[in-house]
């Protein structure tokens, strides 16, 4: 199916008063821009077929005696030093980092494949509510699996895949996590970005959930990728983001999501927020709550959609601007707000 023509809407004005941005270089050509961008994919592809070699020689491995207490297993990947843990209640936890300075990214319930420990992936299934239907759906970034898979298994009839760039993460969802391909639920190795761009199948449902700790890989954080994203959606789809909301990084993921659709609704994730957005006419508030009631009782979700609607709210404006594929300073936002402090 050709892909939807792109676009390019102008930023929403807001009305809170404007952080301080970094400083922007000087401005470049197209063409040195296109060059910039296609040199940084091209390098993530790269990349990423080297860790898929790397992988295939070997599993991840437990610590030694002596080791953590509470790690079951730890890899260092091309992309991540990659932490397991198990609980005392159980749980297993999945964490990227290294040193101190690790971040959770999954945690997860090994005897319950439906429950989603961690508050913001349940704000995740909003789309469900939101999607025209409930027929095909892509998450860019597997992680632990729990988002994916609740998707998956709550729908069966829908048509799942997750895109990891990490061969690594991947396997260890497999191995722990029993998060494998099976009928409906792929697992693509790749680029999330990537894998958008060489797919030409649209979805009712994208959703972007690519953090290592705080970071996103700044090519998913820019207007032309949503510009792409947008492309990849059904008339009426809605794209679902998680987004980190305690740093200058919120405002500007905001403006950027902002610049690529018509309509953004915010949902609480007690830590994180959750974006969807979507083109196209409003949707009708008694109508989402109609198909909202109606899907839950086909489908019986684990956590009600006529309550994750409920979580709905909108936050301050902003006045942000876009990240472009020529500026998008994602870490730089970051490095600002902690006074350039080194990181040990």
């Amino acid at each position: 199916m050709p892909a939807k023509s792109a676009r390019r809407k102008p930023a929403r004005k807001a009305s809170i008063p404007a952080k301080s941005p970094a400083s922007t270089p000087p401005p470049t050509t197209r063409s040195a821009r296109s060059a910039i961008v296609i040199a940084v994919v091209g390098a993530v592809v790269v990349a990423a077929v080297v860790a898929f070699l790397l992988w295939r020689e070997s599993e991840p491995e437990a610590l030694a005696a002596g080791g953590e207490p509470g790690v079951i297993a730890r890899v260092e990947s091309l992309y991540n030093d990659i932490y397991v843990y198990k609980r005392s209640n159980g749980f297993y936890t999945l964490s990227f980092g290294a040193e101190r300075l690790r971040y959770t990214e999954s945690i997860v319930n090994p005897d319950d494949e439906l429950d989603l420990p961690v508050y913001y992936t349940q704000s995740m299934t909003a789309g469900l509510a939101y999607a025209p239907a409930l027929e095909d759906a892509a998450i860019v970034g597997l992680g632990g699996g729990r988002t994916a898979w609740y998707h998956h298994k709550s729908v069966p009839g829908m048509h799942m895949t997750a895109v990891e760039l990490d061969p690594a993460v991947a396997q260890i969802a497999d191995q722990f996590f029993s998060v494998r391909s099976e009928e409906n639920f792929d697992v693509e190795v790749m680029d999330g970005r990537v894998w958008l761009t060489k797919n030409d199948r649209d979805f009712d449902i994208i959703m972007v959930d690519a953090y290592r700790g705080p970071f996103v890989p700044f090519h998913l954080l820019t207007t032309e990728f949503y510009e792409l994203v947008s492309q990849r959606l059904k008339p009426g789809g809605v794209v679902v983001q998680n987004v980190e909301p305690s740093t200058m990084l919120f405002d500007s993921a905001v403006a950027t999501i902002a610049s690529a659709f018509d309509h953004l609704v915010f949902f609480e994730g007690s830590g994180n927020i959750v974006i969807l957005a979507y083109d196209g006419p409003e949707k009708d508030e008694a109508e989402l709550e109609r198909i909202a009631a109606e899907r839950q009782a086909e489908y019986g979700f684990r956590y009600p959609l006529p309550e994750i609607l409920k979580r709905r709210y909108m936050p301050e404006a902003t006045t942000a601007k876009p990240l472009t594929d020529d500026f998008a300073p994602v870490e730089y936002l970051k490095a600002i707000e902690r006074h350039n402090e080194k990181q040990t």
